[in-house]
C-alpha cells in the first residue's frame, strides 16, 4: 500500500496523539558544571534537570493526518477521544484531502471508536473512502507513529504549558513547520540499514 499505491488513490495515515496535559516538557540541553574547589577541574556535562510539575491542569488529544507519499500532515486538537469528534475529525480530512483523487485508503488501528457505527454511515456517504485496520499490537505499520515523535519534539519538547490552549497553538505552528519543510516517508529505508558510504581520500582507482 505504502511503497504501489493503487492508481488515482491516496494512503492517508490517521491517529490519535495523547492524552496531553499542559505541563512541562523536558529537553535535551547539556549543563555544564563550572569547576569550583571541592569538584575537579573537569567534570563531565550534565543532562538538564527539571522540577517535578505537580500541576493538574487541562489535557485533550491531538486527531492527525499523514500523507507518506508526500509528507504531508494535518492535525486538529479534540478535549476528547469520542465517536463525535472522530467523525469530524474525518470530515475535515475529506476536506484536506486532494479532490481529485477517486480513492482514499486511511490506515488506522481497531480502536473502538474507529469501528462504531457512525464510522460505517460516513463510509456510506462518503464511497472513495476505505479504511484498512492494521493488525492488532502493530502499530509499527502505521507510519504516523514516527511522526508523532517528530511533532512532539516540535510543538512540546523542552518547553512548559500551562493551559490546553498553548498546547494546540504550538501544535498548529509546528504542523505548519513541518509542511513548509515536508518530505516523503519511504517505508523500509532506515539510516542504520543503510551500507556505510565510503571515504573517497586516498582510494586507489579502479582499474577496469
Amino acid at each position: 500500500m505504502y511503497t504501489q499505491p493503487p492508481t488515482d488513490s491516496v494512503v492517508v495515515c490517521l491517529d490519535e496523539m495523547g492524552p496531553e496535559a499542559a505541563k512541562s516538557w523536558p529537553g535535551q540541553r547539556l549543563v555544564v558544571v563550572p569547576p569550583t574547589t571541592e569538584q575537579p577541574p573537569r567534570q563531565p556535562a550534565e543532562r538538564a534537570r527539571q522540577e517535578i510539575d505537580y500541576g493538574r491542569r487541562e489535557k485533550g488529544y491531538v486527531f492527525g493526518a499523514f500523507q507518506p507519499a508526500t509528507g504531508a500532515a494535518f492535525t486538529r486538537p479534540y478535549t476528547g477521544r469520542t465517536i463525535a469528534n472522530w467523525i469530524d475529525f474525518l470530515e475535515q480530512v475529506d476536506a484536506w484531502l486532494p479532490t481529485e483523487r477517486v480513492r482514499v485508503y486511511a490506515i488506522l488501528d481497531n480502536l473502538s471508536t474507529h469501528r462504531a457505527v457512525d464510522v460505517l454511515f460516513f463510509a456510506l456517504t462518503h464511497p472513495r473512502w476505505e479504511f484498512v485496520f492494521q493488525p492488532t499490537y502493530a502499530a509499527y505499520l502505521n507510519l504516523i507513529e514516527p511522526w508523532w515523535k517528530i511533532l512532539r519534539s516540535l510543538a512540546l519538547k523542552g518547553r512548559r504549558f500551562e493551559t490546553w490552549a498553548e498546547i494546540c497553538q504550538a501544535v498548529e505552528q509546528a504542523t505548519a513547520y513541518w509542511n513548509a519543510h515536508k518530505h516523503p516517508f519511504v517505508w523500509g529505508r532506515r539510516r542504520r540499514h543503510q551500507p556505510r558510504r565510503q571515504s573517497g581520500i586516498a582510494l586507489r582507482p579502479s582499474v577496469a
